[in-house]
């Protein structure tokens, strides 16, 4: 028994043969009696007699032929979807890489064609009129106002500031975030045979690829209402605090995904707020300490700490002075250091250079009476030392060092010059030892 031609919603669209998985090709064979899903078989298979579960091969069925006019006697149903798919993929006016694409009609017929029924048909006009009358109609109450905004920094590919920005994508206004979670559903395919065990794993997996899809989207939020795509625009406001401050900052930066932007940015305003209020008060505890009881006094006191603080510095120099006046490799070692610290120095410390040796290494850092001295090993001494480091600097360099290797699992030397900025030979001394010492490794 057969029954007449008919024309499927959408051919391209379509499962392949029940009977050799093979792509079916015009014209094929659909059960009238088994589905839905609709039962398919190519022709090689429908002349075997292939049977399948409920199918048999004594039913109804219908024969899939795209092979009849619609808008043209002269262009089958089968034309027209080559001819539009072909516009799609060449491009509208692009008719000779149309043609070679079809095959079956010249670079003239398928112009005309096309211009004839598909651009210039009344119907086809004036129901995409409407459509464009009514959607600005829908729209024309509700427009959003355009408002400029700053034009968004473009990072270099795989650059330290394009992974400090989470991998943000000017061009796609989009991040680097779980970009291979739709590799899980790419081999996926639910078939009316599976088993209820395989579908409840399919259908798993696609609860685990939903939960990563909101993750994703909630990452995005977080990063666009806190400002954080501008990174280096949002590290100058927060540089505007006290350094315990920025400290805090850096501290509570994790939390900001709990509280909203203006809730994070009160929290630190209070903490910040707090810390002024807590100086003002140890200031006027020291007053207080000291029997003065107006502002008046305040600043005559305060004028004559500094005179004070002055005197005792030049007190401990001139000690420093007599203590190494004997040994005249140890004051010179004295006068370099004085001449880092106070650049007024410096004519003093020529004096002490011989000019007929001309220009000379600088000789260790003496690391006496410096500030963080007392942090470091022994090691990290002579390092500080023999580079003419001081001790603070050499802490915030590691600090930023380490913490950065523990981010990307590895540093590498390029890295480190990008990130510290100093004389490129030192940031190569201090790269070497922090990797020699364990406290980074190599990427």
């Amino acid at each position: 028994r057969r029954f007449p031609l008919v024309f499927p919603g959408d051919p391209f669209d379509k499962p392949p043969c029940r009977g050799c998985s093979s792509y079916l090709t015009e014209p094929y064979v659909k059960c009238a009696e088994c589905g839905p899903p609709p039962f398919l078989l190519c022709l090689q298979c429908f002349t075997r007699g292939f049977e399948y579960k409920k199918h048999q091969s004594d039913h109804t069925y219908e024969i899939m032929t795209s092979d009849f006019p619609v808008l043209d006697p002269n262009w089958t149903a089968q034309e027209e979807m080559s001819l539009l798919e072909a516009v799609m993929d060449c491009g509208f006016g692009n008719w000779q890489d149309v043609a070679n694409q079809m095959c079956t009609k010249s670079k003239e017929e398928c112009e005309k064609h096309y211009m004839k029924h598909f651009i210039n048909n009344p119907l086809f006009a004036s129901t995409l009129l409407n459509l464009k009358q009514a959607e600005e109609a829908q729209h024309h109450e509700t427009a959003i106002p355009f408002h400029s905004a700053d034009d968004p920094p473009r990072p270099t590919f795989d650059s330290l500031l394009s992974r400090d920005m989470a991998g943000y994508m000017p061009a796609r206004a989009d991040f680097e975030f779980d970009n291979y979670a739709e590799w899980d559903l790419r081999d996926i395919d639910f078939v009316e045979d599976d088993s209820d065990i395989l579908h409840a794993l399919k259908i798993a997996v696609v609860d685990i690829y939903h939960s990563r899809l909101k993750e994703r989207q909630r990452r995005k939020k977080i990063i666009r209402d806190h400002g954080l795509i501008n990174l280096r625009k949002f590290q100058i406001l927060e540089r505007r605090y006290p350094k315990e401050v920025q400290e805090l900052y850096e501290t509570m930066r994790r939390f900001a995904r709990i509280l909203g932007p203006v809730e994070h940015d009160k929290f630190i305003e209070s903490h910040a707020l707090e810390f002024e209020l807590r100086r003002e008060i140890k200031r006027l505890q020291e007053y207080r300490a000291a029997g003065i009881t107006n502002f008046c006094s305040a600043r005559t006191y305060e004028h004559l700490k500094k005179s004070r603080d002055e005197e005792r510095l030049k007190r401990t120099m001139l000690s420093e002075v007599l203590q190494y006046i004997q040994d005249s490799s140890a004051c010179q070692q004295w006068l370099s250091r004085q001449a880092d610290m106070h650049l007024q120095s410096a004519p003093v410390l020529q004096l002490f250079l011989s000019p007929s040796t001309g220009r000379r290494s600088a000789p260790p850092l003496n690391l006496t009476g410096l500030p963080g001295t007392e942090k470091l090993n022994e090691k990290e001494k002579e390092l500080c030392q023999m580079v003419r480091l001081v001790p603070g600097a050499y802490l915030e360099y590691k600090a930023a060092l380490v913490n950065e290797c523990n981010k990307q699992g590895g540093l590498r030397l390029a890295q480190a010059r990008a990130l510290i900025k100093i004389d490129v030979n030192k940031t190569r001394k201090i790269y070497d030892f922090l990797i020699r010492e364990g406290y980074i490794t190599k990427a």
